[in-house]
């Protein structure tokens, strides 16, 4: 995440509660769901953390607790129209990270695409690519949007091969302050070509049984 999009976790600057869309998508492995309070302390758990900072190309949070929880109240009350966050659960429940699309630029037709899993217990394990895949097929199906592209850091590799797993392609290595990125981006026709390969194998394994 860019070091400018820090500013964008909490859109404070809010007059009147926004209407806020109660999110459930169920993937293979995680759901991702509308952020809530209960998840402040997690939350903030992995925003103080230098390994987690540094994979996310920022810095750690230095607020206390208290004043972290009254930036995630204001996040859960005022959600942007530019942004959309979402807690990462397990099927039975636990939370074990966060994603968000952002940068939602209508004219453009595409957006950003964020996640972390903050609970090392489920790295390497499918989750992250189950996220992606889950929140990527979200998207498509109800925006108009034509792109999502990601950066991640160009020795996260294991980041990369996770997003390259739920469909993403590498296009280009960029820099910004001070790091190195690599560009990655999924496209709507992308998307749906291999969404009807699937549905082609899923057809011919039934066919077969």
């Amino acid at each position: 995440m860019k070091h400018e999009s820090w500013k964008k976790l909490w859109p404070f600057m809010k007059t009147e509660p926004q209407v806020r869309t109660n999110l459930r998508l169920v993937g293979d492995l995680t759901v991702l769901r509308s952020k809530v309070m209960e998840d402040a302390e997690a939350d903030y758990s992995w925003r103080i953390d230098p390994e987690l900072a540094s994979l996310d190309a920022t810095r750690p949070v230095t607020l206390s607790l208290k004043e972290y929880l009254r930036y995630h109240r204001d996040d859960v009350r005022y959600p942007s129209p530019w942004s959309v966050r979402m807690a990462i659960d397990t099927h039975d429940g636990k939370h074990i990270g966060n994603c968000m699309y952002y940068d939602i630029d209508a004219e453009k037709s595409q957006c950003e695409l964020g996640i972390m899993i903050g609970d090392r217990n489920y790295w390497s394990k499918g989750y992250g690519t189950d996220v992606v895949k889950t929140a990527v097929t979200h998207i498509f199906q109800t925006t108009e949007l034509e792109r999502v592209y990601l950066h991640t850091l160009t020795h996260n590799y294991r980041a990369q091969k996770s997003f390259t797993k739920a469909g993403f392609t590498a296009i280009c290595e960029k820099q910004r302050d001070g790091y190195k990125f690599v560009f990655m981006e999924i496209r709507r026709t992308m998307w749906e070509a291999d969404q009807a390969k699937s549905e082609i194998e899923l057809s011919s394994r039934t066919s077969a049984n």
